[in-house]
């Protein structure tokens, strides 16, 4: 009778393949997620020193609140990433935010259903993106300048419609800017707040799972490369500043539906806010690299500090801005860096 045979255990990697300690303790994230990992690491510092000052402070509810207070910004933001991964800026997005609470008072006070309201809203701001867009690449005008007379142009419409502050009593828009959207644990949130993270998913699919996403990375990359490529470089080009339009117009609403008002001075310098969360998530200034993601959690720092100032109570209101220019600062200064590394 033979003696029972035993075989031993096989490995994937095969004689002389490194362990599965080896391979995690070697691992390091790819490069293009090193700046949303840092911006995500900011932001779980901040409410880690504020949970250790102040009581309340790191909790789920505050984490909601963030997103309910700045679903609008989310939304600017989103679009301002698709611009700046090409390369270019949108000064205009706060201007067509105000315009956009502007045109839906206006409506909805002369007596026009919610529904086509909000779609002329959304029709306004997507054609003056779309205009833009057609001037930038058709006229070789930089987006610098074409964005800021887009922006004079939006406050100037606003002050045309109203110099005065027109409130917004639609029922249905009272309606859901008081809906509550329970969720497990007792929390709960807004329907603007579910908006922006769909808006932020969807235009995540967009940039990584589809032709015109990748040809935006490629157009930011590199615009020469990108004709010879055969791609197109004019559609994606005129396109990115309609989605920021569009975005802009989507985030007017959201903000009229936070103020339930329209108002000719709402939003002034929040394209400034827009930008700053965009780099803050570490998307580059130059163009080709960036998540929309990062975008998100830029926006959510930017919110963490004015929170830890509110609880701080001592602090004032300046030390937000003194403390985001800082943040900034250092975002850029740490993107040259890695840009500086690079073949």
């Amino acid at each position: 009778m033979s003696a029972p045979t035993t075989t031993a255990p096989r490995t994937s990697g095969g004689p002389g393949a490194p362990s599965t300690w080896e391979r995690v303790r070697t691992w390091s994230p790819p490069s293009q997620y090193l700046p949303v990992i840092a911006t995500a690491v900011v932001f779980v510092s901040l409410f880690t020193i504020g949970g250790v000052r102040y009581e309340g402070f790191a909790t789920p509810d505050v984490v909601l609140d963030l997103l309910v207070d700045n679903a609008f910004l989310i939304v600017l933001a989103v679009g301002m990433t698709f611009v700046i991964l090409t390369g270019g800026i949108d000064l205009s997005v706060g201007s067509v935010v105000a315009l956009s609470t502007m045109v839906a008072a206006r409506t909805l006070e002369a007596g026009w259903s919610p529904g086509l309201a909000v779609l002329v809203v959304l029709l306004t701001g997507t054609v003056l993106g779309l205009l833009m867009g057609l001037v930038i690449h058709y006229f070789d005008i930089q987006p610098f300048i074409a964005t800021l007379a887009g922006m004079f142009l939006a406050r100037g419409l606003c002050y045309l419609i109203s110099v005065e502050s027109i409130p917004i009593r639609d029922e249905t828009f009272y309606s859901i800017a008081a809906a509550s959207i329970p969720l497990p644990g007792g929390l709960s949130t807004t329907p603007t707040a579910v908006v922006a993270l769909v808006v932020v998913a969807i235009a995540a699919w967009v940039l990584h799972r589809t032709r015109f996403g990748r040809t935006v990375y490629a157009l930011g990359g590199s615009e020469s490369s990108a004709l010879l490529m055969g791609l197109r470089v004019a559609r994606t080009k005129v396109a990115v500043y309609a989605i920021s339009g569009f975005c802009a117009s989507l985030a007017g609403l959201l903000f009229s539906l936070y103020m339930l008002s329209g108002y000719s001075l709402h939003a002034v310098g929040m394209e400034l806010d827009a930008i700053a969360a965009v780099v803050i998530g570490g998307t580059l200034l130059t163009g080709g690299r960036g998540l929309v993601l990062g975008s998100l959690l830029g926006v959510l720092v930017l919110g963490a500090i004015q929170t830890f100032i509110s609880f701080d109570g001592t602090l004032s209101s300046w030390w937000t801005k003194i403390t985001i220019g800082a943040l900034l600062l250092l975002f850029v200064v740490v993107q040259r860096l890695i840009t500086r590394r690079q073949p």
